[in-house]
């Protein structure tokens, strides 16, 4: 019998590929999310990937009543867990919001999980605990130096697992520090999809080569880089969502609590993102030099070999293939909305 997963912000960008992830893996998955940073038209473009129909309970990662509901109605082998607020800038204007969802969220379902006696928990962090590190590429050993509220809230979030796991040896916990996630699924259904002035550089680029924003900011270009612009670890979608998989294998056969950077331990220039999404898209990218940002770093990368000692992961897709089916996402999403 297949085991039941749990997967809370399931619709969002990194959750929805990591479901179809593990419905390919041969996992019973069910979707938990509020929809307020998802399209609630995520689970049925989940369905026509997979052909089968996705089962979706709405509801707040806050909620003791709605999560004791969830795990009374069915058992569960474990959770996979995405349910927060993810943007830097936004954590700096807002921190109560981010602390209150991020931290209280997640200790309700823990506290949720424990009275069901589901004890296997696959968390996502973030590469932004390590701040400006000493050492690039970065080990998981380095020392936590969060800039900003939302990286504080992923420091806590490990320090309460690591803490639980050493409290409760029935506890089991992943934690997986993503790099830059990038990229879209390979059937164009799903991808990013920021609701306001992307975040991040890929889909930033993807706009400005809809024609939907005018040129890209490039952020300095005198670092110590090949090209003088910053430096970053590009991980596909795709392979990342498949790092969960691997995590949650290795919680569920061996119970093994673990700490691991997801990235493909190379970097890619602004200048070289630019070049390979004009490629991709065959589309002219302006874009202008300005001002370094206060805290960027010029490299940022991650050292990925514990992944593969632990999870057996390596990344397969290229910075190509991020910004192909990227770009193949974004146009073919356009043309839906205007059907």
């Amino acid at each position: 019998m297949a085991k039941r997963i749990l997967l809370t912000g399931g619709a969002g960008y990194i959750g929805s590929h990591t479901y179809l992830a593990l419905v390919e893996a041969g996992y019973d998955v069910v979707i938990f999310d509020s929809f307020a940073n998802a399209r609630r038209d995520v689970p049925d473009r989940l369905a026509q990937v997979t052909g089968k129909p996705v089962t979706v309970i709405e509801g707040d990662v806050r909620s003791r009543q709605a999560l004791d509901q969830v795990f009374g109605d069915r058992s569960f082998d474990a959770v996979v867990h995405f349910a927060a607020l993810k943007a830097v800038g936004e954590s700096v204007e807002r921190p109560l919001d981010y602390f209150d969802v991020n931290l209280g969220g997640l200790t309700t379902l823990l506290k949720a999980m424990d009275a069901a006696g589901c004890r296997r928990l696959v968390f996502s962090s973030s590469a932004c605990v390590y701040g400006i590190p000493d050492e690039t590429p970065t080990p998981e050993t380095a020392e936590y130096r969060a800039m900003n509220p939302y990286g504080q809230t992923k420091i806590v979030g490990e320090q309460v697992l690591t803490a639980l796991t050493a409290a409760n040896p029935d506890w089991a916990a992943g934690i997986l520090r993503y790099f830059n996630p990038a990229g879209a699924h390979r059937s164009a259904l799903i991808g990013e999809d920021p609701r306001d002035i992307p975040n991040n550089l890929m889909p930033y680029i993807a706009r400005v080569a809809l024609g939907e924003l005018d040129r890209i900011s490039v952020f300095g270009d005198d670092y110590d880089t090949p090209d003088g612009t910053g430096v970053r670890d590009y991980i596909h979608v795709e392979d990342l969502a498949r790092g969960h998989v691997l995590s949650l294998d290795r919680l569920l056969d061996a119970g093994d609590s673990h700490v691991v950077n997801l990235g493909t331990g190379r970097g890619h220039s602004v200048l070289e993102m630019i070049e390979a999404y004009k490629r991709a898209s065959n589309r002219d990218l302006p874009y202008t030099i300005t001002d370094r940002r206060p805290g960027d770093v010029p490299v940022y990368v991650a050292r990925a070999d514990k992944a593969a000692q632990v999870l057996g992961f390596t990344t397969e897709k290229t910075l190509e293939d991020m910004c192909s089916s990227s770009w193949a996402w974004i146009t073919s999403d356009a043309a839906r909305r205007e059907d």
